[in-house]
């Protein structure tokens, strides 16, 4: 894997350079989630990534290795979990994420590149370090259609997981502020919704990237 430059807030990723797109487990400090990814863009405004088809990745499953969604929602957030490599199915995944925000947006297409949705994926604001980015996900979501309408998703995880102590109610008011603040962008139609990604292909020449082996290392961090 390729590494991106390091140093400084003025540094930034060429398109084609592969990093990481991780996830802290929620309340800790180990990484649960981690996805190679390709950067399409990098800049002071946005940075956006390529999750390509059939990407291998790290993700959670409970000790006995049922998968997460799989488990009854009052006990999926306090049963023993550990992790598992796995390929990314299905169509690949565009990401944008403006530096700051506490969220990043997330295009889907059906297969032929026929355009599904827009996801907004509710989280911390990403860190970036040498390898790539890290963040902790907020449970909370929302799904935008094609034509502009929108729609909470994941709720009763969001729910589950304030019962189970994984969400404080700080942080709470704060997911449900930054709710509000991406629905507003959603209703208003401004970037990245105004603008033409659902359009945009990747290079044909990228490879998929590969998983290191080191995924789970705990870097210093560069920037916000």
């Amino acid at each position: 894997m390729r590494r991106g430059q390091a140093g400084g807030t003025a540094d930034f990723w060429a398109p084609g350079t592969q990093i990481l797109w991780r996830y802290r487990e929620n309340g800790g400090a180990r990484f649960h989630i981690a996805r190679p990814v390709t950067v399409v863009r990098d800049d002071a405004e946005l940075l956006a990534v390529w999750m390509a088809p059939g990407t291998e990745c790290v993700k959670p499953v409970l000790a006995d290795g049922t998968p997460v969604h799989r488990e009854p929602l009052t006990t999926r957030y306090t049963k023993p979990r550990t992790v598992r490599r796995d390929r990314w199915s299905g169509t690949g995944v565009l990401k944008l994420a403006r530096p700051g925000d506490p969220w990043s947006v997330w295009l889907f297409w059906e297969p032929g590149w026929r355009f599904k949705n827009w996801y907004v994926n509710l989280e911390e604001p990403l860190t970036r370090w040498a390898g790539g980015v890290d963040s902790e996900d907020h449970f909370l979501d929302i799904s935008v259609r094609p034509d502009g309408t929108w729609h909470w998703r994941d709720e009763d995880e969001f729910a589950q997981a304030q019962r189970d102590g994984l969400v404080d109610s700080a942080l709470a008011g704060r997911v449900r502020e930054a709710g509000r603040a991406a629905v507003e962008v959603i209703t208003a139609w401004g970037p990245p919704f105004s603008e033409d990604w659902p359009n945009w292909r990747p290079d044909p020449a990228w490879p998929v990237p590969s998983l290191p082996q080191d995924w789970d290392r705990t870097p210093a961090h560069v920037s916000s």
